[in-house]
């Protein structure tokens, strides 16, 4: 509704740049989201550990890619401002001081918080290798001697051998040296006779295990060091005639983002792999060191790794926490982490013997990771095997490292079907892997294609053409997710497998538009970008806006995973300023902002950070009542919008909307992962107000658990419904 205040339509700009927030800054937010799941109490203490090692992977990718990207076009001189009006250069300065004040956040969680608890819990994480007692320090000596010595290189710097290549993201020890004695017979060199220092380097060789778990003492069940650590205690072992000053552990962080020129390339695939061996040694845009570092050895890093004082960030502890993951999973301790879910069966589709039957009885909704994903990989297999299935055809982004559907598409060519893959190889820091698994299907008989010059392909799709007795019929799974058996049971995400006609044709035209030059003139159910997306998503917005301006309800609830592009956010800031009640649930990047009057007063924004990742993108439009639900792999980004290929698809079976819109009642329910965003910019949780705890994740576990149990006949069955804001109920 329009509020008093509110500004007339015409004289509202919604292209005004105070209207939006940089996007930059918005996913630093998102990452401080999940730091708060480190910092959470209620949670299990090994959990929290592996949250905060997120933290520092998502801020090791922030910059090699986002920060990366900034730096270049403040090279390139580029000073256009974003959509929220900022420079480049203007994001980079507000980008390093909210990355700064988080390290230190980070630090604060690890040393004040965790580590103290970690301790009552009888684990020590040694600080200091002086720390150690005799019997420990015997067993770290002879660990280094045995192990780790062999693997090392100390690189000393002088006149014949310049300063080394330090790889992307590896940690090493510097280290400042000063001769004993009497010059060497193989080194001459006039400063080293006068007892002035030199520098040397050794890489921390990620061959072995960041932590070695030593002999336990003072109460504590288990003990680790740090691998750099056992390094610095015994470095003066590689450095036999020199007396070491001084030693520092040290990360650099380079740019690893990088432009293809698929117009002039004449070999994607070769110029990818060129291109990949050059990420390791991109400009320096971060250098991590010890808080404690001797400043003659920061001078010499920041020298030869040309960095500015701002790209130095200093380290109150352990440097590279990524590594905590490691320690999420020790033995034992299993009272410290959260029980584990397993995705459950799926009725219908789950060991059934044709899944291609139980399709045909109708289409098949999947929530992933709470229903199984083996559906999926045994919709390929059989299809690989059934002597009916004539033609097998799939786009795939990302895959796990032993994939089962690569094995059974390659079986399905083996068997004589014609087998079409898409593999996306400009997949972010995936190319390597999707190079060796285009290679293997390649090699397998499969007829393997890139997509189309200049755009990512980033659908989900998998087409099977099957012939029976009454003709040709097609078979199509849609997803929201990669086809990947791994992080399935990570991310949450949404499928449908179904023989609709118009789908089945529809996805036949991807493919063909993917594979050759066909460009559908239509669509008959799919929603696709790069050219058809965004019109379509306009059409179901301003439909709202017409029905809010005709005096009806007009709603719109949108699940996705990003939102920054500035044309589909002014058009939600049209709707709102009509009268649409919009709300949003976003994980990560959110460019726009809420309560501003006569702009975005009705529009309402929440996140959910929990155990699992949200990936899933659900759009409902009210419809004046008639509802109409999509799905698909497409946030609204305009990367997603105007330079990929994506597809949103229809749900139309009533049950399969009903499930699906249950998933947004129960995540707009949620008052226990949930934050709101605030007019201010801040995201906050919601109050309980004396409702009950809804945990979405936890919910859609016991639903699934539930399901099981009552597939089995073990017990009543048993309702999970949501306690929805008040006036929600009678809207859904």
């Amino acid at each position: 509704m329009k509020g008093k205040n509110q500004k007339t339509e015409a004289a509202i700009d919604f292209n005004d740049p105070q209207y939006y927030e940089n996007r930059e800054l918005s996913w630093l937010k998102f990452n401080e989201r999940i730091l708060n799941e480190a910092k959470d109490a209620k949670l299990p203490l090994l959990e929290r550990l592996k949250f905060l090692g997120i933290t520092a992977s998502n801020m090791d990718e922030f910059f090699m890619v986002r920060v990366a990207s900034l730096i270049d076009l403040i090279s390139a001189e580029y000073k256009k401002p974003d959509l929220c009006g900022m420079t480049p250069k203007m994001q980079l300065e507000a980008v390093r001081k909210v990355t700064k004040a988080f390290s230190a956040a980070q630090y604060d969680t690890y040393n004040h918080a965790l580590v103290p608890l970690l301790e009552k819990d009888g684990i020590c994480l040694v600080s200091e290798f002086e720390k150690l007692s005799e019997k420990q320090a015997a067993y770290v000596d002879a660990y280094f001697s045995d192990t780790v010595y062999p693997v090392l290189t100390p690189m000393a710097v002088d006149a014949s051998r310049p300063f080394p290549l330090i790889q992307n993201k590896t940690l090493n020890i510097a280290a400042l040296l000063t001769r004993k004695g009497k010059g060497s017979k193989l080194i001459r060199d006039a400063k080293l006779e006068k007892g002035e220092t030199e520098f040397a380097t050794v890489a921390v060789p990620s061959v072995l295990p960041r932590f070695l778990e030593i002999p336990s003492e003072k109460g504590f069940t288990k003990t680790f060091i740090f691998l750099e650590q056992i390094i610095e205690k015994n470095i003066d072992k590689l450095f036999l005639n020199y007396k070491v000053e001084c030693a520092y552990p040290y990360r650099v962080m380079r740019n690893a983002d990088f432009e293809l020129d698929e117009e002039d390339t004449a070999d994607l695939l070769k110029e990818l792999q060129k291109q990949l061996k050059q990420r390791q040694w991109g400009e320096v845009i971060r250098l991590e060191v010890e808080e404690k570092i001797d400043k003659r050895l920061l001078a010499i890093l920041a020298e030869n790794f040309e960095v500015s004082a701002d790209a130095i960030y200093s380290i109150r502890g352990p440097i590279d926490l990524t590594a905590l993951g490691k320690l999420y999973g020790m033995e034992g301790k299993d009272e410290l982490r959260e029980e584990p879910f397993y995705p459950q069966p799926v009725p219908r589709v789950s060991d059934c013997e044709n899944i291609f039957e139980e399709i045909k009885k109708g289409d098949v909704f999947l929530h992933h990771p709470y229903d199984s994903f083996e559906p999926v990989v045994n919709f390929i297999k059989q299809a690989a095997v059934d002597e009916n299935v004539l033609a097998i055809k799939q786009t795939l982004y990302r895959v796990s490292g032993n994939s089962p559907i690569i094995a059974a598409l390659e079986r399905a060519s083996n068997n004589g079907k014609q087998v079409t893959v898409l593999v996306e190889l400009k997949a972010r820091f995936d190319e390597e892997n999707n190079i060796v698994w285009a290679k293997k299907l390649e090699k397998a008989g499969c007829h393997v294609i890139y997509g189309l010059v200049g755009l990512k392909t980033h659908s989900k799709i998998a087409l099977v053409v099957r012939r029976e007795e009454d003709g040709i019929r097609r078979y199509v799974h849609l997803g929201t997710g990669n086809y990947n058996d791994t992080t399935a049971k990570l991310y949450t995400d949404c499928g449908i497998f179904t023989c609709s006609e118009t789908i089945g044709a529809d996805a036949t035209a991807v493919f063909n538009m993917l594979s050759g030059y066909s460009e559908p003139a239509v669509w008959n159910r799919l929603l696709v970008s790069p050219l058809w997306l965004r019109k379509g998503f306009y059409q179901l917005i301003d439909r709202e806006i017409e029905h809010a301006k005709a005096g009806n309800e007009a709603r719109i609830v949108a699940k996705m995973n990003s939102l920054n592009d500035q044309k589909m956010i002014a058009k939600l800031y049209e709707a709102s300023a009509a009268g649409v009640q919009i709300t949003l649930i976003i994980r990560g990047i959110c460019c726009l902002k809420t309560g501003i009057p006569g702009v975005s007063e009705n529009i309402r924004v929440r996140s959910i950070v929990g155990t699992f990742l949200e990936h899933s993108r659900i759009f409902c439009f009210y419809n004046d009542g008639e509802e109409e639900l999509f799905m698909g792999s497409a946030d609204w980004m305009s990367r997603n919008l105007d330079r990929r290929v994506e597809i949103v698809f229809p749900v139309e079976d009533p049950q399969l909307k009903e499930a699906a819109k249950h998933i947004l009642d129960v995540q707009l329910a949620d008052n226990v992962k949930a934050y709101e965003l605030q007019p201010d910019g801040s995201y906050v949780r919601p109050g309980r107000q004396g409702k009950p705890a809804v945990a979405s994740q936890k919910q859609f576990c016991g639903e699934a658990l539930q399901r099981r149990k009552e597939k089995r006949g073990g017990g009543p069955i048993r309702r999970f419904i949501p306690v929805l804001g008040e006036g929600q109920a009678e809207k859904r």
